[in-house]
């Protein structure tokens, strides 16, 4: 599948699909950010990408984005879909500091993947459904 993509900067490396070792791929910030504890900001990745018609992206951080930058991302996963494709439609990454940080231009904080939208669903309300209790939220246990 071919994926069209406009960089913003010549500054970041290209997105690169690493064949047998993830289907995620990386995102970089597009430009040097200090950040407070406490501050908010969106944080441009450099790019933008024409998605396949039916498909979405999700944008989650990396599993080292928190322990090397000490930032979440405020909306837990990005979706964009395929209509978010247009010449100044940057993607960007929000996030909260929670220590004061300095994030440099391609350093890799988050990562992506695309999916196909969900198919169109029609809701059948019952009383009663016939799968097997778990014992409710948490009920798994702690190990």
């Amino acid at each position: 599948m071919k994926i069209r993509i406009k960089y913003f900067t010549d500054r970041i490396e290209k997105l690169k699909y690493i064949d047998g070792k993830s289907d995620w791929i990386d995102l970089r910030a597009a430009e040097d950010v200090s950040l407070k504890q406490g501050e908010f900001r969106l944080i441009p990745l450099g790019v933008a990408v024409e998605l396949p018609k039916g498909y979405e992206a999700h944008v989650v951080p990396r599993s080292s984005t928190f322990k090397n930058f000490g930032v979440i991302q405020t909306n837990s996963c990005g979706v964009i879909d395929e209509t978010y494709c247009g010449d100044n439609d940057q993607w960007f990454m929000p996030v909260l500091a929670m220590r004061d940080t300095e994030i440099h231009t391609n350093d890799r904080i988050c990562q992506f993947r695309i999916f196909e939208h969900q198919p169109a669903l029609e809701f059948e309300e019952t009383d009663r459904l016939e799968g097997k209790d778990r014992g409710g939220f948490g009920s798994t246990g702690k190990q």
